[in-house]
């Protein structure tokens, strides 16, 4: 499946949404995992304003990436972003869109409170 790396260095990006469990099934709420390590996913929506156009992104980050306190309005760094355009058809009807997986989401404001901590 293609991937397409995101430039993250020009952006300002701020949690829109605190993490939640990423569930695969909502039927029975069985929790999404990581096929290559195991680790249970979370979606953190995020604020992403580059170029002058701010836009919301949903991304999935697995939970041991997550790092720092993540309530809204906090400034992050988000690792190894990409991009993944998806597209499935269900009840007849074609659906399409782009998935964002991180490796890691971190607080930018825990690393700034440390640094005037120490």
């Amino acid at each position: 499946m293609r991937q397409i790396p995101v430039d993250t260095s020009a952006a300002t990006v701020m949690v829109a949404q605190p993490p939640q469990p990423k569930v695969k099934d909502r039927r029975t709420g069985e929790r999404a995992m990581d096929a290559e390590t195991g680790s249970a996913l979370s979606t953190v929506d995020v604020m992403f304003a580059a170029n002058g156009e701010v836009e919301i992104l949903s991304v999935t980050v697995p939970e041991s990436g997550i790092s720092g306190e993540l309530a809204m309005g906090t400034p992050v760094a988000l690792t190894g972003l990409i991009a993944r355009p998806w597209e499935n058809e269900f009840n007849g009807q074609k659906r399409h869109g782009i998935a964002f997986r991180a490796v890691a989401v971190t607080s930018l404001a825990a690393g700034a409170s440390q640094s005037k901590a120490a």
